[in-house]
């Protein structure tokens, strides 16, 4: 490490102000601080001093993915060959996996070092998390040059045009799988998501319960081969991420530990979906919608909902910001959730969509709660 620190130290100068690669300050500036602590203070108190910065709260966030996305890995390849063994599966899903992560990051990064040096500021360290959240939460087999698409329009139009990181309205990644599925549904739903095999098709656990109306949601699921077992262990078809809620929670607590990601949103989106599922299973017997009748506990192992909840409801520049706000706003999301899967079929996911008007509601409902608490506080005063 000294003798990278020397190296950056020896070509410092030529990126500063006045050198002959100045105008790519910002690569030098990202490069530098992956590495090292930025050595930068402010010039007036207050002085605040702590280990961490964004760039290692934007780390810790990776390696919560982890899990999710080593699974994941292990997941593509065991759905075209079960028997394979471990080292094969792997290595069958890591050939499908890593071109879509290297694409994300490649052009993302194309783009946000593109604005940082038009615009003379730093590399924004949210794509860190952005670069690898939309590969995730992709179908293993979708084309390359779909997710350069969409990560370019999620890193341009979902946050760049607004004022790039900190001052984004919707989840960046988000809104890139939000193009891809409304440019490109084909290749995110239906039966036939899976073709890494030519004579595999497999239909998502999601896609069984919609299939035949006025039938059981749980018996369509566990008549297509799916127990609640596999789809908490993750060893169904699905997006690369979002199969294994085993793994998800386990980022989950590294996310909570770490107080990353607020527990209260998390709690609020299960909260939500519980009582919006409960209230479904109680019109089911009125109904020929199929949908109705998935448990709580279905749509808890299900589709995206626990990726969604985990690791992009939570994100702190487009969700509430007050504690009591996060829990509304996670209801919120839970609710619409359910809503989508059970009203509208065509977006049988729903939890995409839910985060995304969530995101939408989160500075409407951070306000009234700051109203609510100012009126609170004034009449406690007048009291005095």
């Amino acid at each position: 490490m000294k003798a990278l620190r020397k190296f950056l130290d020896g070509v410092e100068p030529h990126f500063s102000e006045g050198g002959k690669w100045s105008r790519l300050a910002p690569l030098y500036e990202m490069v530098d601080t992956i590495f090292f602590v930025p050595g930068t203070v402010t010039s007036t108190a207050p002085h605040l001093r702590d280990a961490i910065d964004i760039k290692r709260s934007m780390f810790t966030v990776i390696v919560a993915l982890m899990p999710a996305l080593i699974f994941g890995i292990y997941n593509t390849g065991y759905q075209v060959s079960p028997d394979a063994g471990f080292l094969q599966n792997m290595l069958t899903g890591g050939i499908a996996i890593v071109p879509l992560i290297l694409v994300s990051y490649i052009v993302g990064g194309l783009w946000e070092l593109l604005f940082a040096v038009v615009r003379k500021h730093e590399v924004n360290e949210g794509f860190l998390v952005t670069g690898l959240l939309l590969p995730m939460t992709l179908p293993p087999d979708i084309p390359l040059w779909m997710v350069a698409l969409g990560i370019s329009f999620g890193v341009v139009i979902g946050k760049e045009v607004t004022g790039g990181t900190g001052y984004n309205v919707f989840n960046p990644a988000l809104v890139a799988r939000a193009f891809i599925f409304f440019a490109y549904p084909g290749e995110m739903s239906g039966d036939p998501v899976w073709s890494l095999a030519d004579d595999l098709t497999a239909a998502t656990p999601l896609a069984a319960a919609s299939s035949v109306q006025g039938a059981d949601a749980v018996a369509l699921v566990s008549g297509a081969g799916y127990s609640i077992w596999d789809m908490f262990l993750g060893l169904i078809p699905g997006s690369v991420g979002g199969t294994s809620t085993l793994a998800i929670l386990s980022g989950a607590v590294v996310l909570i530990a770490t107080r990353i990601a607020n527990w209260r949103i998390m709690a609020g989106g299960v909260g939500g979906m519980v009582a919006a599922a409960l209230l479904a299973n109680a019109l089911a017997p009125a109904s020929q919608n199929t949908m109705l009748s998935l448990s709580p506990l279905h749509h808890f192992v299900m589709g995206g909902f626990a990726f969604g909840i985990v690791f992009m409801a939570t994100d702190p520049v487009s969700a509430a910001q007050t504690d009591q706000g996060r829990w509304i706003y996670g209801f919120l999301i839970g609710v619409l959730c359910v809503m989508i899967r059970v009203l509208n079929q065509a977006f049988v996911e729903g939890i995409m969509l839910s985060i995304l008007l969530g995101n939408a509601f989160a500075p409407m409902i951070d306000y009234f709660v700051l109203r609510q608490n100012i009126a609170k506080r004034q009449r406690a005063y007048a009291k005095q």
